[in-house]
Formats: C-alpha cells, sequence, structure tokens
C-alpha cells in the first residue's frame, strides 16, 4: 500500500502561483509512476500531468501546457505539481496519484494509489 499525503492548495487570485506537494510513503517511491488529477464537482476526474519513475519522461494536460510543471525528489519521496499563471478555469479539487500510466493522455482508472485532495481555488 502506498499513501499519498498532500498540501499546498489554497485560495489565489488569477495570473498567481501555487506549489503543490505530495509526500508518499508505504512502499518505494522510485518504483512508480506519479501524476496529478483535478476534478470540479458533477465533473469528471481529469489527467492533469504525469511524470515517469526518474523523472525523465512527462507529460501535461494541453490546457497546462508552460504553465503547470511536473516534478519529483525521489529522496524525499515527493512529487510536486508548480502552477503559474493561475486562471479561474483552473479551479478544482486537485488529487496526487501513484502507479500512473505515462503516456499522452491517461484516464483516473489507470492509477493504483490516490491522495486525499487538496483544493485549489483562483478568484478572476
Amino acid at each position: 500500500q502506498v499513501k499519498l499525503v498532500e498540501s499546498g492548495g489554497g485560495l489565489v487570485q488569477a495570473g498567481g502561483s501555487l506549489r503543490l506537494s505530495c509526500a508518499a510513503s508505504g512502499r518505494t517511491f522510485s518504483r512508480y509512476a506519479m501524476g496529478w488529477f483535478r476534478q470540479d464537482p458533477g465533473k469528471e476526474r481529469e489527467f492533469v500531468a504525469t511524470i515517469s519513475r526518474s523523472g525523465s519522461i512527462t507529460y501535461y494536460l494541453e490546457d497546462v501546457k508552460g504553465r503547470f510543471t511536473i516534478s519529483r525528489d525521489n529522496a524525499k519521496d515527493t512529487v510536486y505539481l508548480q502552477m503559474n499563471d493561475l486562471k479561474s478555469e483552473d479551479t478544482a479539487v486537485y488529487y496526487c496519484a501513484a502507479g500512473v500510466r505515462v503516456a499522452v493522455t491517461v484516464t483516473a482508472t489507470q492509477v493504483d494509489y490516490w491522495g486525499q485532495g487538496t483544493q485549489v481555488t483562483v478568484s478572476s
């Protein structure tokens, strides 16, 4: 089992920045590709970004390319999502995921473990 604990969400104005963190425990972190998803009430959970085990391969939702950056520090068992130039449409609950398929597009079914989610609200 893998436990994922997220932090860093909050309320920001449009154009602002946040960095989300996800600390993993339970099993060897470096064995897992990681990712971030987001979800608004009444909508399906949406792929945002994924990163390979080594960190050498990343994929992003087209709408966040150039604004968001996923990274990982295997020595700290932590994955990050740096979010810049935030927009109102980025408002959602953001979920950390472990055991993610690393591909151009990913669905929420292609995930082994989930964090509890952290709210990101962007005011306009």
